[in-house]
């Protein structure tokens, strides 16, 4: 059925795009071949993106953009610590990714290349680096000055690093409702504050035992 030009808007654009993906195991070969299995005209794609790349990192950016939607429907959220932030957020945005699991997974081990897998999540990087940054509270700022000047810079790239490594972990998750998950959040999450706190031991070696049990006794 065609779509009426009224009717397209970037989301559905991102609908189509990611039933493409699933549909066919592969993202389209072109914005010309996409346009027309959608029928729709490449005019009408290039008004909202400009090449097929740039959607795939839409969607990730996206997924950020209605876990922070969905965080801020609870009243209580502001009154949140920086922990209790984070991990609202990590909690929200893997349910997400959970919900459309299927392409998540197909999208990231589309290529071996590791670090080419990485541009899909630029605006996701971008984002999430904006929202460690406004999350960041005096207390833990003041905490700072202790640790030889130890940069906000540091910290937004160690959250964004313990995000990459909770995506991977997710992805290899084959708990039931991936559970496993869950606990790699709350656990990891709790040793980056612990680190922060420069009072790391006992977070490091209960998180080491988890890593430790999953990654050896699992195989």
């Amino acid at each position: 059925m065609a779509t009426k030009k009224s009717e397209l808007s970037k989301e559905k654009i991102v609908s189509m795009y990611m039933y493409y993906v699933l549909e066919h195991n592969e993202k389209p070969k072109s914005v010309y071949k996409f346009s027309k299995i959608n029928t729709i005209t490449e005019k009408e794609f290039y008004n909202f993106f400009g090449t097929i790349e740039s959607v795939e990192k839409e969607i990730f950016n996206m997924f950020y953009e209605k876990t922070i939607a969905l965080l801020h429907k609870d009243k209580d959220y502001e009154t949140y610590d920086m922990r209790s932030k984070i991990l609202s957020f990590n909690f929200t945005f893997f349910e997400l990714l959970t919900a459309n699991r299927s392409y998540v997974l197909l999208t990231l081990k589309e290529s071996g290349n590791q670090l080419k897998n990485l541009t899909k999540l630029s605006s996701l990087r971008t984002s999430y680096l904006e929202f460690v940054s406004n999350t960041i509270t005096e207390d833990i700022k003041t905490k700072q000055e202790k640790l030889q000047n130890f940069q906000e810079k540091a910290i937004q790239e160690s959250f964004w690093f313990q995000l990459l490594l909770t995506m991977k972990f997710w992805m290899d998750d084959s708990s039931p409702a991936l559970e496993k998950t869950d606990i790699y959040i709350e656990k990891s999450i709790n040793t980056a504050f612990e680190l922060i706190n420069i009072a790391p031991l006992d977070s490091l070696i209960d998180f080491g035992k988890f890593i430790f049990k999953e990654k050896i006794y699992s195989k």
